[in-house]
């Protein structure tokens, strides 16, 4: 609810569900609770499995209501940017700057990443798993 400046202080509107882009974060008011989720993939050119990971997390974010979000995409280029940036492997999702899928401390650099999914170790998340860290992150 907000009040309309030029009303009354009895007089009230109910504010409408709105959804804002600033860059790759979206904020939602839904029921009076504003959430930002912020989503970033990062990855290296050579990495088989980012483009994946990118399709999976575009179809959690539709599942999971934040549809017009954008995804920030950054090319770790160097072992010392990968070093610097503390990147566990490629492809790497954080939300809200945490990554949803904590892997053991290791050394940081240019290798691909493996998940543990219900299939067994993959190269990307699934889409069930990718819709529980964004609704989490709510």
């Amino acid at each position: 609810m907000t009040v309309d400046d030029d009303a009354a202080p009895a007089v009230r509107r109910q504010s409408p569900p709105m959804v804002f882009v600033a860059g790759a974060a979206v904020g939602l008011l839904c029921r009076g609770i504003m959430a930002t989720v912020k989503v970033e993939l990062f990855y290296f050119d050579g990495c088989p499995n980012w483009r994946l990971a990118e399709e999976r997390l575009r179809e959690a974010l539709a599942a999971a209501g934040l549809a017009p979000l954008e995804i920030y995409h950054r090319t770790v280029e160097t072992k010392a940017e990968a070093e610097a940036l503390h990147f566990p492997g490629s492809p790497t999702i954080l939300i809200d700057g945490l990554d949803p899928f904590p892997s053991p401390p290791q050394t940081h650099g240019l290798s691909c990443r493996m998940y543990a999914t219900p299939a067994g170790l993959a190269g990307a998340p699934t889409v069930e798993q990718l819709v529980q860290a964004l609704t989490n992150a709510r």
